[in-house]
């Protein structure tokens, strides 16, 4: 059975309030460190729910958030800079005295996850990005954002959040960020994502050959692998942390 998450919120200096989901693995304590996840742009952690039970199965401690301006987090902050995003991590992370957590992200939020680890390696154990990584610029994104969301069936009330959400990413890459994480780190690619396939492999490279970046392809999956192939990504992420956990008792 299912444990019932704890939720709540927690508000960040700048007043945003971000909704959490706190939910305990089955069958006494975890094997690994509690993992946070991390969802993309105009998601929500529901997206996670997958995951969570599988994980929670194994005994995983799972804490899932609504990213600021999104669902049940505060929809309209003053602040959507990544730098913003980051502090959230930062808070829910310490809010709940999770570290070192497993920090997983897709897209957007896999961007902030990798942010999170390169400005505070303290509060990290390990790294799973999902169709995220530092290339870049992107000028032509905020337009495509905001084409994409304006083609929805369903108005988007929040559509100037999610292209400011986006907006520094029009403007440079990430890659000097990226060459700062130093925790080990498994990037995931659907084979059918907006994900380049260049870039894992540009991302092994630009790594220190002491830190491990290990990469995967999922098939039959989208950018929103998560969601286009649950059990595949549960089981590549459960391999990963297990092999990641053999390392750090052999090392």
């Amino acid at each position: 059975m299912t444990a019932t998450p704890a939720t709540g919120h927690v508000t960040v200096p700048d007043g945003t309030r971000i909704a959490y989901s706190d939910t305990q693995g089955q069958g006494g304590s975890s094997p690994s460190p509690p993992l946070l996840l991390l969802h993309g742009l105009a998601g929500h952690m529901g997206e996670w729910d997958d995951m969570t039970t599988r994980l929670q199965r194994d005994g995983q401690r799972v804490v899932r958030y609504d990213a600021r301006g999104h669902a049940a987090s505060t929809r309209r902050p003053r602040d959507m800079t990544r730098a913003s995003c980051v502090a959230d991590a930062v808070a829910v992370i310490e809010h709940l005295s999770l570290p070192p957590v497993t920090l997983v992200g897709q897209s957007l939020g896999g961007h902030t996850a990798f942010l999170t680890a390169a400005a505070h390696p303290n509060l990290i154990d390990t790294l799973i990005l999902i169709e995220a990584g530092p290339s870049g610029p992107s000028p032509n994104l905020p337009i495509e954002i905001g084409g994409w969301l304006d083609k929805s069936p369903v108005p988007f009330a929040d559509r100037d959040m999610m292209v400011a959400a986006v907006a520094e990413l029009a403007e440079r890459s990430y890659w000097t960020e990226w060459e700062q994480v130093r925790c080990p780190t498994f990037v995931v690619r659907g084979v059918q994502g907006t994900m380049p396939a260049s870039e894992p492999a540009e991302m092994r490279t630009r790594r220190p050959t002491s830190t491990t970046t290990e990469t995967e392809v999922i098939q039959d999956a989208g950018h929103d692998v998560h969601l286009d192939q649950p059990r595949l990504l549960y089981e590549a992420v459960r391999a990963f942390l297990a092999r990641a956990r053999h390392e750090r008792r052999t090392a």
